[in-house]
């Protein structure tokens, strides 16, 4: 097999399958505009404006490409608020805004959600990096912070006892590339050539050299050859044996060097745009497999059923990654809706990783976020148990009398049944199951009695339920 056999195959280690939970941050310079238009799911817009729909992203981490494209509202309100100023000039409020920023503040944040590990965005699709990179950008002079931004927040990070990880827009970098997206095939053909993968390999190589992430997350695609991918992995599992790579390393087939010619792209958008009029396209983002990975990254959307690999769902709170002043109450997921979203990853075999906003005018983490993290780190220490360390059980789904839906987990030999729903009363009865053995109720320990019914089990509860979403209970020996 060459290079690289020593790590194809390779079992994750069982600190991230364990985790289940990670908090993402996409913080840079786009957090100072902080905007982009409000157009529902990112998977939305390419079905209703195929022809531009990168520069109409709700994304507010791609506003340096909505702004190329005049006819988007990203443009008009670059137009509007800062006269058309180059994108450049977010540097000067970014790095002052990092006056009031305190690391530790977040990592605590972060810890008290229940979060066991932290990924940070070190380099966007802008190509600005949050440490004193010693690899220059030949086209941006300076294109990155003074002050080590990752170095700190890894620092603070494991102080609070969590993993830290690291992104990095490897396939992306409108630094080298700075022509204009509208369509898919654009921006799948924007991959840079040139000196860029030499310049992607030794920044990812330094950023391991210096923070030993456990987490080398990356962004689109890998563009330099499969060989030197291989021998980027070997280096980084050489550092960090116990680290994770994800699946976005996809390197240039002939495909896609054909999509750096504009008449290829239009041949190929063309099909696509057919393609999702004719069937609606589908929900989020599921990259393509790869060679080499460790954990899938599925993006606004879930496996439904568990796989053979494992995986990671990832999202924001609301539409966007980075902090969208447009975002309102309603425009954010309940806590609810996102702690469910975490509970189905569990039962399949999967981790939830959940991205927080940063503002940049001042580092802080806005307030509607923080109650979000409050609430799910509440719910985690009441019921961590069906949550941290569990495997899924025989079937994921099950389905209560009342329509509602219920998770199933495995811890060892015991059995974590987890309704999806705020049920009260003394009893929920789930259809299609079958399953005995003392139980009881994780957030107090009160003694749950197990029914079989001969349609499916009914929970019948000692202390009556309250409302309170989620009610876990375990069940010894049914696992």
């Amino acid at each position: 097999m060459g290079q690289g056999a020593a790590f194809m195959g390779r079992t994750p280690p069982a600190w991230y399958d364990e985790a289940k939970f990670g908090i993402f941050i996409h913080w840079g310079l786009f957090s100072i505009p902080a905007f982009a238009p409000r157009v529902g799911k990112i998977s939305d817009i390419f079905k209703t404006d195929y022809r531009r729909a990168v520069a109409l992203s709700p994304y507010t981490e791609w506003y340096e490409n909505a702004i190329k494209s005049p006819d988007t509202p990203s443009a008009a309100f670059h137009r509007q608020t800062y006269g058309g100023a180059p994108y450049d000039d977010f540097r000067a409020p970014f790095l002052a805004g990092l006056r009031q920023w305190d690391p530790d503040a977040w990592a605590e944040a972060i810890a008290g959600s229940g979060a066991r590990y932290v990924v940070l965005v070190t380099k966007h699709h802008d190509g600005f990096c949050l440490w004193p990179s010693k690899v220059a950008n030949p086209h941006r002079q300076g294109w990155t912070t003074e002050r080590d931004i990752v170095g700190e927040l890894a620092a603070a990070v494991r102080r609070a006892g969590l993993r830290f990880g690291v992104y990095y827009s490897g396939g992306v970098d409108w630094s080298f590339n700075p022509e204009p997206l509208r369509t898919l095939m654009d921006f799948v053909g924007s991959v840079p050539g040139g000196g860029y993968p030499a310049y992607a390999d030794a920044q990812a190589r330094e950023l391991i050299e210096r923070y030993e992430p456990s987490v080398l997350w990356n962004d689109i695609s890998w563009p330099g050859t499969q060989r030197e991918l291989f021998s980027l992995f070997d280096h980084y599992y050489a550092a960090v044996p116990e680290g994770v790579v994800n699946d976005r390393w996809k390197t240039p087939t002939l495909t896609a060097k054909l999509l750096r010619f504009k008449p290829a792209r239009q041949v190929l958008d063309r099909q696509i745009e057919k393609k999702a009029a004719r069937s609606g396209g589908a929900d989020g983002v599921v990259p393509p497999p790869v060679p080499h990975c460790d954990f899938r990254t599925p993006e606004y959307v879930r496996f439904d059923s568990v796989q053979d690999r494992k995986w990671e769902a990832t999202r924001g709170m609301s539409h966007s990654f980075g902090f969208n002043r447009n975002d309102a109450e309603a425009d954010y997921e309940s806590a609810e809706h996102l702690l469910g979203e975490l509970i189905d990853c569990v039962s399949k075999g999967g981790n939830l990783l959940l991205n927080i906003g940063p503002r940049g005018e001042d580092a802080q983490v806005p307030e509607p976020q923080l109650r979000r993290l409050r609430a799910m780190g509440a719910w985690l220490r009441a019921n961590g148990e069906a949550i941290y360390g569990a495997q899924p059980w025989r079937q994921a789904d099950g389905v209560a009398a009342d329509g509602s839906a219920v998770r199933f987990t495995r811890r060892g030999g015991d059995l974590c049944v987890i309704p999806l729903s705020s049920p009260e009363g003394a009893a929920i009865e789930i259809e299609g199951v079958d399953f005995a053995g003392p139980a009881r109720r994780l957030a107090d320990g009160a003694p749950v009695e197990v029914q079989r019914t001969g349609q499916g089990v009914r929970l019948v509860y000692r202390a009556p339920l309250d409302g309170a979403f989620a009610p876990a209970v375990v069940v010894q020996g049914a696992g």
